[in-house]
This record gives structure tokens, C-alpha cells and sequence, in this order.
């Protein structure tokens, strides 16, 4: 008969438990509200004091009940991420892309700040940011009449525009994208490279970067001599809309040598459309696009594109919102990234002599 030793003992008890405020107060020599009011930025506090305080919660390891300050305070300390633009242009299936490298500097930026970044999926009308506890948000490139900015406009939270607004309606502060200056990069390196008749090929809303890009190609066309041709192609069919545009284009308009799609799904769709006609890119039609993104990068050939300096305008963005929960940014405020830089690749590398 097997022989049982002693049974095990009895396990480890709790661990210690975590600093509270009363054991930051008592070390620092101060009253809890002190440590309160020092720590939240609350409160005149003599800033000798407020940094005792904050040296001494950090010896101890403490830790703010931040859902206790989120109660005391009335906010959030969230901000949301909110567009109407569908994922087949913002991210495609993989949702990857423009709209995910802006989400992903934004969160970043945020973080610094102790807000934490709601991403919202598309916004349409009826649905999206109603039941979304934040305390304002960013929205990217917002439409006429855009969805997301009714739903924020109808809880009463602030935001701000990552793209020139476009409503007349909708003063908002925003970062801008330069949407002109981008279309007219492009185009002018589309003239260096020798194209004499290039096609435009935007989204059919009126987000700030097609109005924009149409202005510029249409001063652009009449300072070169250009026969304008746009086409317009819904967001939400991605690279299929811009197949089906592109295609329609080349067989109305056969002497195109060159496309600017704004949009880089379009991009992608137009490169499709141009070899199944049986031509060839770049040497017969050349290809650009507005964003630097994954898909530029994996098309073949790779797109020519912009870096738009999305990491820059996405923490521009969240520094104006936190200024209007502040209170210290009003509506008319404008931030600027750097200057838009093309990124030259095998899709528009054809150099012809001046015709």
C-alpha cells in the first residue's frame, strides 16, 4: 500500500497589495486631495510639490484608477477614427492602406497624450458613431453631407478634418492634404515623361481630394495644351470600378497615353484594364496615383505615387482635436504637413522628346 507523505501546504497568499493614493499622500507628506490635483494637472499646485508628488507615486508604483478619473471628469479620454469612405478604397479586403496608416500614427499620437483611439469602421447614414463613448474624433477626408460628421454634429462632439472639409455648412478645423499640389505633381511629372494626352480618372463624390485634383488638371490641361478627359468612378466598387472606367476611357478616347487615377484601388484596376486592351505599361499608357501605399507598391509595375506624410498629418490632426477639447483651437485652425514628395516608379518610367 503506497505511503502518502505530507500533504502540500497551503499556497502562496496574495500578493501585495498596490499603492493606493492615501500611501502616495502619507510618503509625500501631503493631503490626498494634493496628490490628486498634482497628478491630473488639476488645482494650483507649487510645481516643487507636484514633482515630489509625481517622484514619489512612481517609487511606489501607483497606478490612477483611470476609470475613476474618466467618472470624476466627464470624458472618455477616447477619440474616435471615423470615415465614410468604404474600405474598397480606403483598405480593400486585407484592410490595409490609407486608412490604416493613418489609424495606426493617430493611435500612437494619442497614446502620448493618454487618449486612446477608437477606430470606426465606415460610417454611413443611420448607423456608425451614436453609441461610440468618445470624447470627438478625426474624420478622414469627409464627403458633402458626410455621415460621420451628422452622427458627431447630432451628439454634439467636436472633430476635426484630416482633408479640407468640404460642406459650407461643416467650419471645422483641418489638416491639410494639399490635395491641388498632389494632383499637380503628378501631372507635371506625367508631362516630364512625355505624356500628351492624359486621362483623370476620380472618385464621383466630392471629397476634397477629386474637387481638387479636377481644378488642377483642368489648369494644368489648358497651361499644356491637354484635351481634357475625366471619368468618374464610385468608391465602393474599388479596383473593379476603375477597371470598368479605365476601359471605358481607352476604347472612347484610344489615343490616351497616360492616367492619373486618384485613388489607388482605381490604380490598380486601370493597370488591369490597359494590359487586356493589349497595351502596355508604361510604354504605351503610363499609370499614377495620389497615395504611396501597399497596393502602389505591389502593383506591377509599381506605381508612381506621393508621400503624403500621413504619419505627420494624422498626429497634426490628433494634437487640433485635444486642442478643441481644450478649448484652445477654434474653427478656422489649419495644420500643415510637409511638402507632398513623388515617389518615381515603373509605371510612368517612358521618356519621350517633347512633341
Amino acid at each position: 500500500m503506497p505511503v502518502s507523505g505530507p500533504g502540500p501546504g497551503p499556497g502562496p497568499g496574495p500578493g501585495p497589495k498596490p499603492p493606493t493614493i492615501a500611501d502616495v499622500a502619507r510618503v509625500a507628506g501631503v493631503s490626498r486631495t494634493t496628490v490628486s490635483h498634482a497628478l491630473n494637472g488639476l488645482g494650483k499646485v507649487d510645481p516643487r510639490t507636484r514633482e515630489r508628488i509625481k517622484q514619489v507615486a512612481a517609487e511606489l508604483g501607483y497606478r490612477p484608477n483611470l476609470r475613476a478619473q474618466r467618472l470624476r471628469r466627464g470624458q472618455a479620454k477616447a477619440i474616435a477614427l471615423a470615415s465614410s469612405m468604404p474600405f474598397a478604397v480606403a483598405g480593400g479586403a486585407s484592410r490595409l492602406g490609407f486608412y490604416m496608416e493613418i489609424a495606426a500614427a493617430a493611435a500612437e499620437s494619442a497614446l502620448r497624450h493618454e487618449y486612446a483611439l477608437v477606430l470606426v469602421p465606415p460610417v454611413r447614414s443611420g448607423s456608425g458613431l451614436h453609441s461610440v463613448d468618445v470624447d470627438g474624433a478625426i474624420v478622414v477626408e469627409p464627403d458633402v453631407g458626410d455621415a460621420a460628421v451628422a452622427s458627431l454634429r447630432e451628439r454634439g462632439l467636436p472633430y476635426v478634418a484630416l482633408g479640407r472639409p468640404v460642406s459650407p455648412d461643416e467650419p471645422a478645423p483641418y489638416v491639410d492634404l494639399r490635395g491641388g499640389p498632389v494632383a499637380e505633381l503628378l501631372l507635371r511629372h506625367l508631362h516630364e515623361q512625355g505624356a500628351r494626352n492624359p486621362a483623370l480618372i476620380i472618385g464621383s463624390g466630392a471629397r476634397h481630394s477629386s474637387v481638387d485634383a479636377r481644378a488642377a488638371y483642368e489648369r494644368v490641361a489648358e497651361e499644356y495644351g491637354w484635351v481634357p478627359v475625366v471619368a468618374t468612378a464610385h468608391e465602393t466598387g474599388g479596383e473593379e470600378a476603375g477597371y470598368a472606367c479605365c476601359a471605358a476611357l481607352l476604347a472612347e478616347h484610344p489615343g490616351i497615353d497616360a492616367v492619373c487615377a486618384l485613388v489607388d484601388a482605381f490604380a490598380v484596376g486601370a493597370v488591369a484594364a490597359i494590359r487586356d486592351s493589349g497595351r502596355a505599361v508604361p510604354d504605351d499608357v503610363m499609370v499614377v496615383t495620389r497615395y504611396d501605399g501597399l497596393r502602389a507598391r505591389t502593383c506591377r509595375p509599381p506605381l508612381t505615387a506621393v508621400d503624403l506624410h500621413l504619419d505627420r498629418a494624422a498626429s497634426d490632426a490628433v494634437d487640433l482635436l485635444l486642442g478643441r477639447l481644450r478649448g484652445d483651437v477654434d474653427t478656422a485652425a489649419v495644420a500643415t504637413p510637409p511638402e507632398p514628395r513623388l515617389v518615381a516608379r515603373a509605371s510612368s518610367a517612358r521618356v519621350t522628346s517633347p512633341g
